[in-house]
Order: structure tokens, then C-alpha cells, then sequence
């Protein structure tokens, strides 16, 4: 992934054509015409031996004769011709290309790839970066660029579109047009064999022009790469993407497995990953436009889902209640003192609850002062204005008045005009205002709520996660030779000894089981154990022990565990005379009375990697179907919130007759399951079921997990776990020791002790004479929640006198998205100073940028900072003074031999 040369491709100075023509209805010529109808300034070059001018411009018959080098080409020839093409531009010293028309023609899987690694090797990205195959290109209307063979023109806005489908590029661009919406850019990616969705976002996120950006996705092909991307947008710009799930799965066999329950089809799955980026989706056109406008004009975060409706007519007010109890929002309960006001305001003529109902003559001012007194109550997140037209009522007058009173308002108020004619003139003087307005009561309320959901998004995206209620320490290599036992002997499931041994090695409690060779041998297990057991028959051939009579449960004392036994044998001889009977599983009864029964599983989905179910277990579980699925890695907080999205969840916090289950026990052993993918990459699939829950914290009859080799193929995690492998333990020169560790979210009430025990001097050598004192959660979250594939931040930290671990020092990266560059940054706690802690910080981080193949390690710092510019020359940086900027540059080459 990398935004490398995309500036010649989304604003070229110049414009190259390959395959321009005079033939109406080909691309060549649809695109040379909307080029020069776009009003673009640059040169427009088209290259064609067919004729002398093409839409009035002069032509060049070869690459080779144009008269200068072109940021960008755009070529509208048959794909096998491309190959050629793209090594002349790239020779030509070209930055970027498009490959516009029709895509692959071939329907053979191995002639496709085979072209494709040819476009690949003609441009070599990010050298000469391309868009498309079977592009439908792009618009920047700021630029007055057409390079599309879309058949409209786009109108300038703050909003970017980046479709995979080209129909769906005409379609949204029909829908702005007739409803005025204007676009930054209009990107139709095509199949992506080198500009991916990831690439776009990470230049789109940073783009100064576009406010928020809107994705039409029907596949992803670079899983890590767009969740990184993703997540980076969505914590500067609001992303709201829309995918046909339903449509894309009638049309896939299911990819639910008979022997893999609840195995979520891909649709649920994206679903997850797009909340997890902290992304908004929509299920409309419309709801996309309506959701991406209120977000581009919201003054302040909806703090939830609580709304408060002003109407001039009762039936308006009660359909967007409806509407609003259907999509799961809340109607707000006001406050005595906000009744006792808008009593006030309205000479008691209201119907005193909430729709409030003003008389249907209400002038704009009493909305304002409504409004105004909605807003101080407490139990009001936003505000939704619905006027209903009468004979003899001024629409325009009244949203005039509205805008007019809530301009320095930085609440969230939404505003309804029912109607046409003069209601649509009443919407164009909000739209005026900022404020967002719809033309129904629904429309406003679908907006509220996709704010509601988008708000809880951001907060999961930036939550701050509880510790660990315990550290866990995995005995990963018993689990990972357990394993590798299975796959040598050619088996792709685990015995159920196995399964428990992989579980045990990870701490997940297990009920204690043993294998007998017969029923003398089980006899005594059971003897050595302690009734009541359960016992059951092993046979490889036989996978359901149940379903042939082969199990038995609460035996209370050895001789019925013998009694048993034989009549276990006869029933399984009886009903399976095939099968070889290798002997017993006894098992103590893990029956805990009271305890629910619940399941935690999980399965590696082929574009997101492994996922986490959790939901209702035991028997019924297949019938009653209640169950949630998040990706790995997990920490506290995000399973707490994956068990908050099934109904029993509910049950899980007590009942009259139950006490509330152990919860941060249960999220524990998610965290173990979600450990255990990433830790054995081996395991294709695993489920526990039952996994007893009760207020003593959770016990595993056992498992089932299957496990396959995957050698360089393993599946790679869409979110990269935190490093454990990065650790370390050093000694200070006073004998003090210390944890370096990449830094984690829980991490962060311990940065702002760390912070405030940094002197004024030291912060504002940090942040180059700015001393900041008010950090608040959202900094905190920017510092602390990283995306480990593209910063790193280790802390140094130990032990305080009270044995509580305190943060004495932090060295940070951010690195480019194409590995080229990162730039680093350090801070030790000002008594600190003289330990040695800044050079082991530097050392490790200059580590472990070399062993990432970073090219540049790149800081600033102030001319006075001496410090920090002797500690870089220690370490073999090139230091430079910037005396426009009034700073000190340091750049060390660490793809050169080390120092």
C-alpha cells in the first residue's frame, strides 16, 4: 500500500490520451470529450494514428512524439495492447496511468493472471501507479477534470465517492445531480490490480478538500492494508461505506459448514470489519447522501440516541416517533423544569410531552425558543424540527426564522419541511444555514440514527480498554507440538484429549478428563476422580458418540461406571459392528447448577481472517440461533461489547433467581480463544460448546478444533495483534529494572501521570514550544491506541514504591505507508534524566526500524535541544539546520550498514 505517485494521478498538471478517436460510443472518444467539455487547464494530449485532430485538439501518433512528459496517461485500448503501452510511459518517466473500458476478455482464470502480471511488470507500482483494468475513471471537479467516460458531470462539493462498480458510478452521480449534492472526488477503481481501496483512503484522509469519504464496496482483496487505511480516515474524517450484502451472498453458495455451526456468511463478517475501522454503513443511496451530509455539517457529536421532536401537527410527530422506536433510537423523556418552560414559551397551548406539538400557526421564533429549551435538558441528545405546511403559513418564513435563531446553536438539530413548492424553498434555506434538512419525518430520523451509530463507532474506535482481571501466560509450545503431532500423523482434527490440552495451555479451565484402553481402566479413573463422572465411547469412526448410545452421564459410583461400560459396548457393537473401539473418555461432571450454558468459537474467514462467535449454547443452540462475531485481536472492551450484541447478554447480568455472571472472567477467555489464532495459525476452526457461566467465572466441557498446515499460506490477521514479541527487560545505570514493551490502550491512565511528571521545559522541547497541560481522552487515545503496522511506540516502564507499574519514558514512529520513512519522537520523564533511558529508547527503536526495512529515520527538534542532537550523532544521524522553520533536522539511512 502506498500513496506514491498519486498526486500525478488525482491532480496532474498534464493529460495524455492513448487510444483517442473520432468514433462516437468509444471510450477514447467519450473520454476526450468530457476532458475538454470539463473545462480542464492543463495540456490534453491524445495519441492515435487515425486522425489528425481529435475533438478539436492536434494528435501524436506514438508516446514517443509527445512533446513533453505527462503526469498522467490515460489509455482507452484493448487490455492485451496495455502491457507495451505502460513500459513506454513508464520509460517516458510517466506517474501514473488509467485504464479505462472494457477490463479482462478472457475467461480463463490462468490467461487472466498471466495479463495481469504483465501490467504489473510494464508499470512496476508504485514507479507508474495504475487505475483500473475495466475503470470507469475519475472526476475532480475542483480541477475541472473529467478523466471519466461517465455520462455526467459532477458538481464541486466536500464529498468523495470511491466506487468499485461503474454503474454505480452513474447511478450516484444521476441521484447528486437532481438533489444538488457536490463531490470533491468520483473515483471508479475498477479491478484493482494496483490502486486499491486502501490507497485512496490514505490519500483521501489527508486531503484537505474532501470532508468525508463514501465507499461502495463489494469485495476486498487486501484485508490489513484497507483496515489500516480505514481506521487512520475514519479518526480524521468521517467514512460511510454501502455493500449489497444480502444480494452478493443469494448468489454464493452459502459458506456455512453443517460441521462448523454457526459459521457466519461473509456479509456479517464485513459487517464487523467496517465497525471495527470505525466506519458508518448504509444500506441506500439516499441514506448514504443523507448520513454523509449531516456529518459534514454536525457542530458537535451526538452524545446518543435519546431525540426530541418539534412538530406543528400531531400525525407528523407520531410518525417520526415510529420511526425513530423502529430503528432502535429513544424518544426523550423532559425534565419537569423543560416542561414548566416550554409551558412558558407556549401559554400552555402544547400537549405537554414529547413529540412537542405546537399550534399548526406557530411562528419561527417559538421554534427557536423551544429549541433553545430542549437543549438544557439533559435527557436530549438532538433535536428534529418537522413543519407540516398550512393554508396561510409562511414555510420559507419559518425556516428563516429557525436558521436565524440557531446559528451559534452547536447542538445537533435536524430540520423536516413536508411538502413541495415553498417547503423545498424552506429545506434550500437550511441547506444555506448548514443545518440538515430532509424531506420527510423518516429521512430525518434514518439521519439521527446513522449519527447515533456513527458517534458509537468513533467510541469503540478510541475506547480506552480495562486490564487484564489476570495475566495469562500461554504455554504456546505445548499447544503448537500437540499440533504439529496431529498434522504429522495426516489427522485435521484434534481428539478430544488434545483439544483439552491445547485449551489448558492457554488457560481457558477445562473439567478434568482422562482416557481409558478399557472398562477396568475407567473404573479406576473414575475411583481416582471422584464420582459422578461421565462416560463415553472413543472410536474413530464413530464422530457422535450420542448418536449410537455411547454415552453416559452422572454415574455416582465406580460400579456403575463398570455396569456402564459393558452395556455401552453392546449397544455400540450392536448398532456399528465396523467399528474399531480404541476405548473411554471419563470426564468428572462439569454440571454447575444454575450455570448458562454458552458457546465461544471460532473460524478464519477467507478476507478478514480468524473471527470470534459468542452467543446461547448447549443443545439448542442451532435452533435458538442467538449469537455475535467479532475479529481478532480482542481486549476487554471488545468483548464486553461482542457479548452486549446477543439477547442473552441480558440474562448474563442476573435475574431474580440467578446472580450475575462472572463477566470479566468470560471476556477472559474470549481474549484466550482470540490468543490461541494468533498465537497457531494452525487452527482452521474451534468450538466450545457448552462453555459453562456463573458468578464463579466459566468452565469448558471441551472442544472441537480442527487445524490444517499452512506453511507461508497461513491466514494473516486484518488487525496485527499487539507484538509480544517486541518485549524486553533492560537494566538503567543504577542498577533499576526496566519492561521496554510496545505501548497499549490500557496504557493510558499511566501516560497521564506520565506526562504530568514531564517539566514544562522538557514539553515544550517535545512539542517545539507549545506546553500542553490539557490532554484529553482523545489525545490520549491518539498517543496510546496505535496501529502497531504503521507507528510503534515502545515505553519504558517499571514498578513504583507501591508496586504499581508507572511509565518512565516513550520513543515513537510513524512510518509512510510505503515503508519509506518514519519519523520518531522521544520523551523520558524529567528525573529521569542522566539513567541512560533516552539511549536505550533510541536504540530500540532504531531496531526496530532497521528490522522492518524502513529506509529513513527521520525528527525534528529546536536548535536549543542539544540533548537530543548529540544523542543523534551518537547514533549516526545526519543532522541538518532548517532555519526557515527554525528547527533542526536529524535523518539516519537505516538500510545502510549498521553502525
Amino acid at each position: 500500500m502506498s500513496v506514491i505517485n498519486l498526486e500525478s494521478l488525482f491532480q496532474p498538471g498534464s493529460v495524455a490520451v492513448i487510444g483517442a478517436t473520432n468514433d462516437a460510443g468509444n471510450a477514447g472518444n467519450i473520454l476526450m470529450r468530457n476532458l475538454m467539455g470539463g473545462g480542464f487547464l492543463g495540456p490534453v494530449m491524445p495519441v492515435t494514428a487515425e486522425a489528425e485532430a481529435i475533438s478539436g485538439v492536434l494528435t501524436y501518433k506514438d508516446v514517443s512524439e509527445l512533446p513533453k512528459t505527462p503526469d498522467l496517461a490515460i489509455i482507452c485500448r484493448p487490455l492485451e495492447e496495455c502491457p507495451k503501452l505502460l513500459r513506454q510511459l513508464r520509460e517516458r518517466g510517466v506517474k501514473a496511468s488509467a485504464l479505462i473500458g472494457p477490463g479482462f476478455t478472457s475467461t480463463s482464470e490462468v490467461d487472466r493472471e498471466k495479463l495481469r502480471k504483465e501490467l504489473i511488470r510494464a508499470a512496476n507500482p508504485p514507479e507508474m501507479r495504475i487505475l483500473g483494468p475495466k475503470s470507469l475513471g475519475f472526476i475532480i471537479p475542483s480541477m475541472s477534470l473529467n478523466a471519466s467516460i461517465a455520462p455526467l458531470q459532477a458538481k464541486q462539493g466536500k464529498i468523495a465517492f470511491v466506487s468499485q462498480s461503474d454503474s454505480f458510478i452513474t447511478t450516484v452521480l444521476d441521484w447528486a445531480l437532481a438533489n444538488e449534492i457536490g463531490f470533491s472526488h468520483v473515483i471508479s477503481l475498477g479491478s484493482r490490480i494496483d490502486l486499491t481501496f486502501g490507497d485512496v483512503l490514505d490519500y483521501l484522509g489527508s486531503d484537505p478538500m474532501t470532508r468525508s469519504i463514501l465507499l461502495y464496496v463489494e469485495s476486498i482483496n487486501d484485508a490489513r492494508d484497507f483496515m489500516s487505511a480505514a481506521r487512520a480516515a475514519s479518526r480524521n474524517k468521517p467514512v460511510l461505506t454501502i455493500r449489497p450484502g444480502q444480494a452478493l451472498e443469494s448468489i454464493k453458495t452459502s459458506l456455512t459448514r453443517l460441521d462448523r455451526p454457526m459459521t457466519p456468511l461473509s456479509d456479517e463478517v464485513y459487517d464487523v470489519a467496517f465497525k471495527r475501522a470505525g466506519m458508518l454503513r448504509v444500506q441506500t443511496i439516499d441514506g448514504l447522501f443523507d448520513a454523509a451530509q449531516t456529518l459534514a455539517t454536525l457542530r458537535q457529536p451526538v452524545r446518543g440516541s435519546r431525540l426530541a421532536i418539534v412538530v406543528n401537527g400531531a400525525s407528523a410527530g407520531l410518525t417520526a416517533t415510529d420511526g425513530l422506536i423502529r430503528r432502535g433510537g429513544t424518544i426523550s423523556e423532559l425534565s419537569d423544569e423543560t416542561l414548566a418552560r416550554i409551558d412558558e414559551i407556549t401559554e400552555g397551548r402544547w400537549n405537554r410531552s414529547n413529540p412537542v406539538n405546537l399550534s399548526f400557526d406557530a411562528k419561527g421564533e417559538k421554534y427557536v425558543e423551544v429549541v433553545k429549551a430542549l437543549f438544557k435538558d439533559k435527557g436530549v441528545d438532538a433535536v428534529l424540527v418537522v413543519h407540516v405546511p398550512f393554508a396561510g403559513i409562511s414555510s420559507v418564513e419559518v425556516a428563516e426564522a429557525l436558521a436565524k435563531g440557531l446559528r451559534r446553536v452547536k447542538r445537533m438539530v435536524l430540520t423536516a419541511w413536508l411538502g413541495s413548492g415553498m417547503a423545498r424553498k424552506g429545506r434550500q434555506v437550511f441547506s444555506t444555514a448548514g443545518i440538515p434538512t430532509y424531506e420527510s419525518a423518516d429521512h430525518a430520523v434514518r439521519a439521527f440514527m446513522y449519527m447515533a451509530q456513527y458517534q458509537r463507532s468513533q467510541e469503540l474506535l478510541t475506547e480506552t480498554p480495562d486490564s487484564l482481571p489476570t495475566d495469562f501466560f500461554p504455554d504456546t509450545t505445548t499447544a503448537r507440538e500437540t499440533i504439529r503431532k496431529a498434522l504429522e500423523e495426516g489427522r485435521e482434527t484434534l481428539t478430544d484429549a488434545e483439544a483439552r490440552v491445547v485449551l489448558a495451555s492457554y488457560g481457558i479451565p477445562v473439567v478434568e478428563t482422562r482416557f481409558a484402553v478399557s472398562a477396568r481402566e475407567a473404573v479406576i479413573a473414575a475411583d481416582e476422580m471422584g464420582c459422578p463422572v461421565a462416560l463415553k465411547i472413543r472410536s474413530p469412526q464413530i464422530s457422535q458418540p450420542f448418536d449410537v448410545g455411547g454415552v453416559v452421564l452422572d454415574l455416582e459410583s465406580p460400579d456403575k461406571v463398570w455396569d456402564a461400560a459393558a452395556n455401552i459396548l453392546t449397544r455400540v457393537n450392536r448398532q456399528r459392528p465396523d467399528a474399531y473401539i480404541e476405548g473411554f473418555i471419563v470426564q468428572k461432571m462439569g454440571r454447575r447448577p444454575g450455570a448458562f450454558e454458552l458457546f465461544i468459537s471460532g473460524s478464519v474467514d477467507d478476507t478478514f481472517g480468524p473471527m470470534i462467535h459468542f452467543g446461547h449454547g448447549g443443545m439448542t443452540r442451532e435452533v435458538v440461533r442467538d449469537q455475535a462475531v467479532s475479529m481478532v485481536p480482542l481486549n476487554m472492551s471488545l468483548a464486553r461489547e461482542l457479548i452486549g450484541r446477543t439477547h442473552i447478554s441480558r440474562l448474563l447480568s442476573g435475574t431474580p433467581t440467578q446472580p450475575p455472571v462472572d463477566i470479566e472472567d468470560l471476556c477472559l477467555t474470549m481474549i484466550q480463544v482470540s490468543q490461541l489464532f494468533i498465537d497457531l495459525p494452525q487452527i482452521s476452526y474451534l468450538d466450545i460448546n457448552p462453555l459453562y457461566a456463573d458468578d464463579s467465572g466459566v468452565l469448558a466441557l471441551g472442544a472441537k478444533i480442527e487445524v490444517t498446515e499452512c506453511g507461508e499460506e497461513c491466514p494473516q490477521l486484518a488487525i496485527r495483534p499487539y507484538p509480544r514479541e517486541l518485549e524486553e527487560c533492560v537494566v538503567l545505570k543504577d542498577g533499576r529494572q526496566v519492561t521496554l514493551r510496545p505501548i497499549r490502550p490500557e496504557d493510558e491512565p499511566a501516560h497521564y501521570e506520565f506526562l504530568d511528571q514531564v517539566s514544562d521545559e522538557d514539553m515544550r522541547m517535545r512539542f517545539f514550544g507549545v506546553v500542553r497541560r490539557d490532554f484529553d481522552h482523545k489525545d490520549m487515545a491518539r498517543f496510546t491506541q496505535i496501529d502497531y503496522d504503521r507507528e510503534m511506540a515502545f515505553i519504558a516502564t517499571a514498578p513504583n514504591e507501591e508496586g504499581r507499574p508507572e511509565t518512565l519514558g516513550v520513543v515513537r514512529t510513524s512510518t509512510k505507508p510505503d515503508n519509506s520513512e518514519a519519523e520518531f519522537a522521544i520523551v523520558v520523564r524529567s528525573d529521569m534524566k542522566g539513567a541512560g533511558l533516552g539511549s536505550i529508547l533510541f536504540h530500540k527503536i532504531i531496531r526496530y526500524t532497521r528490522e522492518r526495512k524502513t529506509h529513513y529515520l527521520v525528527g525534528q527538534t529546536l536548535f536549543e535541544n542539544k540533548a537530543m542532537q548529540a544523542l543523534s550523532r551518537k547514533f549516526g544521524f545526519e543532522i541538518s539546520e532548517n532555519y526557515d522553520e527554525d528547527l533542526v533536522e536529524m535523518r539516519l539511512d537505516c538500510l545502510s550498514d549498521e553502525k
